[in-house]
């Protein structure tokens, strides 16, 4: 076991000795695997999301806003490793600009950590992080993973990235943007490249090609994901964009041999986060698009052809029967999207952050709706409404939290049920917090729940953000 270290010299891994089975928001600066019935004892393939290869899915949380080396909103990433007793804050990773191995320096207002992607993109059996940044003030970094966890850093030359096996032959290929956040009503404009894994620790992929720079100059990135909607064994690409004069749409490419096509005009066109998974539990997966302006989100299912033709589109929204709450047009509802299977039926639920949500006149307070798939796709029934006001979860809601500000779902224990994290990233004056609350047959429940913020894993706390990236 590695001893511990400060987060603004070298990584601080506190790595317990458990051997097991081998096996996709709000920037504050200033204010699985389905239908398992028991414990998981063994599995024949890799898991997702595992960086040092124990067989557990593990959490990584971004706080952009922490000041790193003197210098402010410089920003650091905590990975927190999951085991057989879920997530621990003594077995973790604090990594900046100032980590032993990371190339660079901290960069005032650069952000690093603001925006997260998962990855195997060596090919060795451990998944990868890239840590991309909130201004286009410097390169993403790759931190590898391995058998203690991350270690070692590759620039790589974007400011955003996602990731997939867009072509199909087994080995993820990574999606990179340089983009900026606009501070005016024009966008800046990006630029996006797609490198054929594997890539070398040098940072050099099997191939390259330019991604749509026809459209994406006239766009910001915001965010994305990937999943496969029509079963072919290739990923595609939704993309969250800010397309100027305060809206915000949605880009969306299906993956071929030939590299990722537009398809655009075949998706929701929504202007919040999108998230890919199986709500109806068919073998495609559908694409769920947030539509905060109306404050619901809208479900497009996938199948064999592709999404399918938008009559057969469903809406949802806190006025749907089952859901909590009332629809408002400022609480942000689909600003927030993750996918994953809580209830271990084999089908994904989704989790929505309503980040604007009033709690007994605090505005902004925040709150998680989630709603679970079936058969017959995504439904109210069962629906459930988290805030910090819900029993078991520690804290008070009070204004200007944002609680919902991220969600991830992630089976870091090892059941077969999805572990909701939650982040808050105005909590305390904009310092940040994370949740983590357990998926079991009922839903989401709160008799385990553990919570952190950068006091507690050592790192710096002040107006971090702490969270405002989950992955």
């Amino acid at each position: 076991m590695s001893s511990p270290v400060s987060p603004l010299g070298s990584s601080v891994l506190f790595h317990g000795p458990w051997t097991v089975p081998l096996l996709a928001g709000l920037l504050v600066l200033g204010v699985a695997p389905p239908g398992l019935s028991g414990a998981r004892t063994t599995v024949a393939a890799p898991v997702h999301d595992d960086f040092d290869g124990d067989g557990y899915q593990d959490l990584a949380v971004g706080a952009p806003g922490a000041t790193i080396g003197g210098r402010s909103r410089a920003g650091y990433v905590v990975v927190l490793y999951g085991g057989p007793h879920g997530l621990s804050k003594n077995r973790r990773t604090v990594i900046s600009r100032s980590t032993r191995g990371i190339p660079g320096a901290p960069v005032q207002e650069q952000g690093f950590g603001a925006q997260l992607t998962k990855a195997d993109l060596n090919h060795d059996g451990r998944t990868d992080l890239v840590v991309g940044l909130a201004r286009m003030k410097g390169d993403a970094v790759v931190v590898w993973g391995g058998s203690r966890g991350l270690t070692g850093g590759t620039s790589v030359p974007a400011t955003k990235t996602q990731a997939g096996d867009f072509d199909g032959d087994g080995t993820d290929d990574l999606a990179l943007f340089r983009t900026d956040r606009s501070m005016v009503d024009d966008p800046r404009g990006s630029t996006g490249t797609v490198w054929t894994g594997p890539l070398s620790r040098s940072g050099t992929p099997a191939a390259e090609r330019a991604l749509d720079p026809g459209h994406l100059k006239h766009y910001d990135i915001v965010a994305g994901a990937t999943g496969d909607v029509n079963g072919d064994g290739r990923d595609d690409l939704a993309l969250q964009v800010y397309i100027g004069d305060g809206g915000y749409g949605t880009r969306f490419y299906t993956a071929s041999a030939a590299g990722l096509t537009d398809a655009t005009d075949t998706a929701p066109p929504g202007d919040g986060a999108s998230a890919l998974g199986d709500v109806d539990g068919d073998g495609y997966d559908d694409l769920v698009v947030g539509f905060t302006n109306t404050a619901r989100i809208r479900v497009a299912r996938g199948s064999a052809a592709g999404l399918r033709p938008e009559s057969t589109w469903k809406s949802y929204s806190q006025n749907t029967p089952g859901v909590p709450g009332t629809a408002d047009e400022i609480n942000g509802f689909g600003d927030v999207l993750a996918v994953g299977d809580i209830t271990g039926d084999g089908i994904d639920d989704v989790a929505v952050g309503v980040l604007r949500q009033e709690i007994r006149y605090e505005d902004g307070a925040g709150t998680v709706d989630v709603l679970r798939g079936s058969r017959t796709g995504l439904t109210g029934q069962g629906a459930q409404a988290i805030s910090q006001d819900t029993e078991g979860v520690v804290g008070t809601s009070e204004a200007g939290d944002v609680f919902g500000s991220a969600v991830q779902l992630l089976d870091i224990n090892g059941n077969g049920y999805a572990d909701l994290a939650i982040s808050a990233a105005g909590e305390d004056a904009g310092n940040g917090r994370v949740w983590l609350l357990r998926g079991r047959p009922t839903g989401v429940v709160t008799d385990a729940a553990l919570v952190l913020d950068g006091r507690a894993v050592g790192a710096p706390y002040a107006r971090a953000g702490f969270g405002q990236a989950l992955r």
